[in-house]
């Protein structure tokens, strides 16, 4: 994960340059959010996925690139007064106290943008009808029927908006909208890439929905037992505003139970693969073992 997050960042770099114009300051801030580290999950999946099926693994690193864009951006609006209202992100300021609100709305703007036009580019893949199709997944992963759309109904059941229900159905549904289809995104798009068999896309599928909402859940546990230190963000913040988690309604050993299930029913389904998975196997076990 590290060398895969190292190469990422280079990506990253070459796909948002700097101009010496009057929008430098945007791209600044796109810079500053997209270049500040964190785990690459997303972009790791997605190259591992990809690499299951033979695809380039420059193109790989693009789309993977273009994800961690878009995962980016909503954590730079996440993380605005509006929003959470938070001061740290990956152990530094948030991209709105560094900068200003103003900056870091179109700071998160242009990432979104700039993620689809790196995933439509002929460097992304050479097949046309591919890249339309990772262009499709990944704009109904990003968009109101994926991870805005949860995070519209997590900001509603924390405001009271409506009668949204808060038992386990709801909130497995919100989470699996707002965290799990990005990282479904970054296990589907591999299999995209290299045109592999309905069979083996379908497992893929399946591993990233449940690895997914094991990632979240471990987030809520880690929410409520890390520090600010560990997590690279403010702890307990759920608790804080009030918020419905999978430790609020199972409680801590409850949480973790479920986490690990998911884990173990993610690893299942890549049993087709055989060995050249492992990797996918050993971080359905990560997510839920981690400590930040």
């Amino acid at each position: 994960m590290a060398e895969t997050s190292a190469a990422v960042g280079e990506r990253l770099s070459e796909l948002l340059p700097a101009p010496d114009t009057a929008e430098r300051r945007v791209i600044e801030a796109m810079r500053y959010s997209a270049l500040a580290g964190g785990k690459r999950l997303r972009p790791f999946l997605l190259t591992r996925s990809a690499a299951l099926f033979h695809v380039s693994p420059r193109a790989a690193l693009t789309v993977a690139a273009a994800l961690e864009m878009i995962h980016t951006y909503s954590l730079v609006h996440d993380d605005l007064p509006a929003m959470d209202d938070d001061d740290l992100r990956r152990g530094r300021p948030t991209c709105h106290r560094q900068f200003d609100e103003a900056t870091a709305i179109l700071a998160g703007d242009g990432l979104l943008t700039r993620a689809f036009e790196v995933v439509a580019d002929p460097a992304s893949h050479t097949d046309p009808s591919v890249r339309c199709e990772l262009v499709r997944e990944l704009a109904e992963a990003a968009g109101a029927r994926g991870m805005v759309g949860g995070q519209m109904i997590d900001l509603m059941v924390e405001r009271g908006i409506g009668a949204q229900p808060q038992d386990v159905a709801a909130i497995t549904r919100m989470h699996q909208l707002k965290t799990g289809r990005l990282i479904l995104f970054a296990c589907i798009a591999g299999p995209i890439m290299g045109k592999a068999s309905p069979k083996m896309r379908a497992s893929l599928h399946a591993y990233g929905r449940d690895l997914g909402l094991a990632f979240q859940i471990a987030d809520d546990v880690l929410d409520e037992t890390g520090s600010a230190q560990d997590l690279g963000k403010t702890p307990g913040k759920d608790a804080a505003h009030g918020k419905t988690t999978f430790v609020t309604l199972l409680g801590l050993d409850g949480a973790r139970d479920r986490a690990r299930l998911l884990s173990d029913q993610a690893v299942g389904h890549l049993e087709v693969f055989g060995p050249e998975a492992d990797m996918l196997r050993a971080v359905a076990r990560y997510v839920v073992e981690r400590d930040r």
